[in-house]
């Protein structure tokens, strides 16, 4: 099943998200419930998963942007792509960039992107087969106080 994440989620996403490239969990605290708080009530702000049998297995992230350009459309962003290290290759993270592709079509984006920070052949020709690629536009990244 594919469903947006509700708020008794959190403890199993961050569990999930170790297999991104978190080292830990973070603590509870008033700022991770905070950060919880303001994305699962933003409505642009998507955070898909999906579940078998009441486990969540894979999950993503879908941001709609408002935008100005483009005859005033919106554009998506997708990050957080992450499938537990046992249920890979199965199609979940499949289904849940499909339903975040539904998500950007729902609000009359004009694209979606996306990025990884992986080099691995595999993961790179996953991201290929769900309709993306890596020579529209170039990414840069600056990292703040890492």
């Amino acid at each position: 099943m594919i469903r947006e994440a509700r708020e008794n989620d959190l403890k199993e996403i961050l569990q999930l998200y170790l297999y991104l490239h978190e080292k830990s969990v973070p603590e509870e605290s008033e700022q991770l419930t905070k950060t919880w708080n303001h994305i699962v009530n933003d409505e642009n702000h998507h955070l898909i998963i999906c579940e078998e049998n009441g486990k969540i297995m894979a999950s993503c992230v879908c941001v709609i942007i408002p935008n100005l350009t483009r005859n005033v459309r919106p554009y998506a962003f997708v990050e957080n792509v992450v499938t537990h290290k046992d249920y890979r290759k199965k199609g979940y993270a499949t289904a849940c960039l499909n339903y975040a592709k539904q998500i950007a079509e729902d609000n009359n984006c004009y694209k979606m992107m996306l990025l990884t920070g992986s080099k691995e052949e595999d993961t790179l020709n996953f991201y290929r087969n769900a309709g993306y690629n890596s020579s529209d536009k170039t990414a840069f990244i600056q990292w703040i106080d890492m």
